[in-house]
């Protein structure tokens, strides 16, 4: 059986030595997070999902939810219990508002959380990860009168929440969207379709849920500017607030998918259900955004949360297991056989992993920074800069991460070989709940996409050509500095690719936008690799300042390796994307459609 330990040490050492938490002590919205209670949220959220969360992982693998006759779900032993004092604990509102029930943290705090509850238990955690983003776009876009009836509940985590994009003959395409909804007398409207891969759209965990739909309005323009959003319940709320009479949303079916068992992928079917407008008519994609940019942002977390946890079990597999012989001689000659860390391509696969989890997470806590400083900061160049940082990044950390997250899950179900392939291990549950990550909340060729045609050319430019000021700052700063410039010779050599690509999407974009198209995930992977090499620059040179106060140990000097093995083994891979994006479109596009 698989194990998880949360990495709290290392979060900790990002945030005070990395990212200098202290200067935030005095900063809007950080007063009620200094660094004591930082730790000891971290540290208090780290023991409940290893102890309550993590425990039901391969529970919710094995048994599923359960779709009963008259359409209620039943998910799996022991989650309801788990889900209830996940809500006791406080978990659901960390960084909510307390004016409904939240504990008013910053932002990055859950964010830093929902990692640990992600690696535990996906599954699990997406129930109230969900209702965080519903809550959300409500927060920002609903009226005040249902923000009052439905937010306390929501904060709380007493009711959940859902978001209904997908119908069967629509997925990234939304406006193609068919689900109607007629305006009635009272102000509210009927809601009439089906959406389909609805995460968490039916369970048992709380006594109603909020669903998040996006419908097309009885004579709505056509495409997307003609789709809005509405709130429809599960069940009606009464006069006191409480649980009233069943709407008219059922669940018509659980879908039998690849992994992530343990949460209830629903079909929801919508007869003439009750509904609010949130936010304006035909405004609906941009109020769901909302929700939308942060669940990429969370589904980002969940690709370093898995690879992570797969690190964790096939480390201690390959210092456990014994298997052949060094190949310059018997390491432990008393021994039948050497330890699978003998063993140079094991070691490969492991480092691979590890350097990038380790950068990945400092990328994580940088964006989630960011997140607060939009906005909180009181200054506006401040506040700017983090939504740059913010639009620019959110595609690349969700795309990036969850490529790496099921590539490194396959990589530690190799370290194991055949037990890898063995359920009782864990490790193909882990590739197999890994795998959605890259599709849902946006496939990653559609991050590409974003991050190309959108992010890239927005505000001419700005977002990147600050991300590429901001390490060549970093880079000069440190020429005089001989003990970190051995670390940067890599990053060094993959900014110069990142500012080719740049350049060449500049030329070549707009004369054909397929070459804009061929060369997007190639860009998103580079850009994404330079950032990672730019976080463990970064640690280095808080490594190496702890080392010059006595303050290192074990876990801090082996950083140092990790940093010099991505430099050498993983960052050239930056070479290898502009290869290919600059080869353009023209081989990409010239097999016609009838030779494939």
């Amino acid at each position: 059986m698989p194990t998880y330990t949360a990495p709290v040490s290392d979060t900790l050492f990002l945030l005070s030595d990395v990212f200098d938490y202290a200067k935030y002590a005095n900063a809007p919205g950080f007063s009620e997070a200094p660094v004591d209670v930082v730790e000891a949220v971290l540290t208090e959220g780290a023991r409940f999902v290893e102890e309550v969360v993590q425990p039901l992982n391969r529970v919710g693998d094995l048994e599923g939810c359960k779709r009963n006759p008259d359409g209620s779900v039943t998910t799996p032993k022991g989650f309801k219990a788990a889900y209830k004092a996940f809500v006791d604990g406080g978990w659901v509102g960390l960084a909510s508002d307390p004016a409904y029930g939240g504990q008013g943290l910053p932002t990055f705090l859950a964010v830093l959380f929902s990692e640990y509850a992600n690696a535990a238990n996906i599954a699990f955690s997406m129930y109230p990860g969900l209702t965080n983003g519903a809550a959300a776009a409500l927060m920002t876009h609903a009226s005040d009168e249902l923000k009052s009836r439905y937010l306390p509940k929501m904060t709380t985590g007493e009711w959940t929440g859902t978001m209904n994009l997908t119908e069967p003959h629509c997925g990234t395409d939304l406006g193609l969207i068919k689900t109607r909804a007629a305006p009635q007398a009272d102000g509210s409207y009927t809601i009439t379709g089906q959406k389909i891969f609805i995460s968490a759209g039916e369970h048992d965990l709380a006594d109603n849920i909020v669903h998040l739909v996006l419908a097309r309005i009885d004579g709505a323009p056509p495409g997307v500017k003609g789709i809005s959003l509405f709130l429809v319940p599960k069940f009606l709320p009464d006069a006191d607030g409480g649980i009233g009479e069943r709407n008219g949303v059922v669940c018509g079916a659980i879908e039998h998918k690849m992994g992530i068992h343990g949460n209830s992928t629903a079909v929801l079917n919508y007869d003439g259900a009750k509904g609010w407008l949130v936010g304006e008519e035909h405004r609906g994609l941009h109020a769901m955004f909302v929700m939308m940019n942060g669940a990429r942002l969370g589904v980002g977390v969940q690709g370093l949360a898995i690879s992570e946890v797969a690190y964790q079990n096939a480390a201690a597999y390959a210092k456990d297991r014994r298997q052949g012989r060094a190949l310059k001689g018997p390491a432990e000659p008393d021994k039948p056989a050497d330890i699978l860390l003998v063993h140079p391509d094991v070691r490969r696969m492991l480092l691979e992993i590890r350097a990038f989890n380790e950068a990945a997470r400092a990328f994580m806590v940088w964006v989630a920074l960011s997140q607060d400083e939009a906005r909180l900061s009181p200054d506006p160049k401040t506040r700017q800069a983090a939504e740059d940082r913010l639009g620019l990044m959110t595609p690349v950390l969700k795309g990036v991460f969850t490529d790496y997250g099921f590539a490194n899950a396959v990589k530690a179900q190799q370290v194991l070989g055949g037990h890898g392939y063995i359920a009782e291990w864990g490790m193909e549950q882990f590739v197999r709940d890994a795998r959605i990550a890259m599709i849902y909340e946006g496939a990653n060729g559609v991050q590409a996409l974003d991050l190309v045609a959108r992010k890239l050319p927005k505000d001419g430019g700005r977002a990147i050509m600050a991300f590429i000021g901001e390490v060549s700052q970093f880079l000069a700063a440190a020429k005089g500095d001989a003990a970190l410039a051995p670390y940067l010779g890599g990053l060094q050599t993959a900014l110069g690719h990142l500012q080719q690509a740049s350049m060449w999407l500049s030329r070549n974009g707009l004369k054909d936008a397929n070459n804009a198209g061929a060369a997007s995930y190639d860009f998103m992977h580079l850009l994404g690799l330079t950032a990672l090499g730019y976080m463990w620059a970064r640690i280095v040179k808080a490594v190496l300042a702890k080392q010059a106060r006595g303050e290192s140990d074990p876990a801090i000097d082996a950083k140092l390796l990790l940093a010099k093995f991505f430099s050498e083994r993983m960052l050239p891979e930056t070479g290898a994307h502009l290869a290919r994006l600059s080869a353009g479109a023209a081989s990409v596009m010239a097999l016609p459609a009838e030779a494939f």
